[in-house]
């Protein structure tokens, strides 16, 4: 009985060692990727890599980049993956991001990355606006189908669009970016004076305007095209409509403290194995070698806006500072 307890508590602490010893490094991950994938990919790259375990910290684009900012003299984030490329460029230029390069850089498309030669962001995805338009909602109210950014400007539409606030949503920021670099400052904010006459509120979310659509609650939202592809495919009454002049942006990665693990997540989310999950969701990818059809994901490329992503970023406090000022006042409670 003796011998039989020796070796049970022995077994244990055998047990308690080698747990100890394989305990898995945390890395801590700030993210603006919407909150339903997360697990997806954090499964994924722990299968990967069962010695590191990825904390996530999550919200949108423009809280997720304040906080960054607030944080730049005591940062929390080790991994900044998932957030818009303009907002990753203010963070380098700020001196958040430190230039590393990944293993694999070699298979991704030059043009979704940090273009300056001390790269220290890599795009993961390209992601697009539409809108979207609930058909049924439409037909009762007797609003006729939009096909460019100036028909939303109409009357009729007065009172049934959603769009994403720009301070608080990445979507919300490329569009607002979008009408004023292709329209020109002048007609840009001009035209977004008028678009606030019919707009029933602004969101904290850059796929809630769809959402909403989706569900009826408004007529029309300005919102994510993979998100209005995934309402429709899934059986949402909606158009998902790209009029010309569409914003669209990368979604990137980028280190903030090196160490081997965070490093290591920075490797693993540009890899094709990560590419696989992000083209389920978003029909451009970063890797040369992963390309997939969405369904029902509109025809974006026609109407791409042109975008100058250094410029989104160095202008960004100053145009939300505008845009509040403006039009703040219909934002939902956050």
């Amino acid at each position: 009985m003796k011998n039989r307890f020796v070796k049970s508590s022995l077994a244990a602490l055998v047990a308690m060692m080698a747990t100890n010893a394989f305990a898995a490094t945390e890395v801590t991950v700030y993210t603006a990727f919407e909150a339903d994938i997360l697990a997806k990919y954090k499964n994924a790259f722990e299968k990967a890599n069962p010695d590191v375990a990825i904390n996530w910290v999550r919200d949108s684009t423009g809280i997720m980049t304040a906080k960054l900012l607030a944080e730049k003299n005591n940062p929390q984030a080790e991994v900044v993956w998932g957030l818009a490329g303009s907002s990753m460029a203010l963070l380098k230029e700020e001196g958040i991001l430190k230039p590393y390069t990944p293993k694999g850089l070699e298979n991704l498309h030059a043009e979704l990355n940090d273009p300056q030669s001390t790269q220290a962001w890599y795009g993961n995805d390209a992601f697009f606006n539409a809108v979207c338009f609930n058909e049924v909602v439409a037909k009762q109210l007797d609003l006729p189908k939009p096909t460019s950014w100036e028909d939303l400007a109409k009357p009729v539409y007065q009172g049934h669009i959603a769009m994403p606030n720009p301070a608080s949503s990445g979507t919300g920021y490329m569009q607002v970016s979008a009408w004023l670099q292709n329209m020109g400052e002048d007609k840009g904010w001009d035209y977004m004076a008028q678009l606030h006459q019919n707009i029933a509120h602004y969101t904290h979310s850059g796929s809630k305007p769809c959402v909403q659509a989706g569900m009826g609650e408004v007529a029309i939202g300005i919102s994510m095209a993979s998100r209005g592809a995934k309402l429709k495919t899934q059986g949402a009454p909606l158009d998902v409509i790209t009029p010309a002049g569409i914003g669209w942006e990368s979604e990137a990665v980028g280190l903030v403290k090196a160490s081997d693990a965070a490093q290591r997540v920075v490797d693993w989310s540009i890899s094709k194995e990560a590419n696989e999950l992000y083209v389920e969701m978003y029909p451009v990818v970063g890797h040369k070698d992963v390309e997939a059809v969405v369904s029902n994901f509109p025809n974006v490329q026609q109407n791409m806006a042109n975008m100058d992503f250094a410029r989104m970023g160095n202008e960004r406090a100053d145009v939300l500072k505008t845009w509040s000022d403006k039009f703040d006042g219909k934002s939902e409670a956050k």
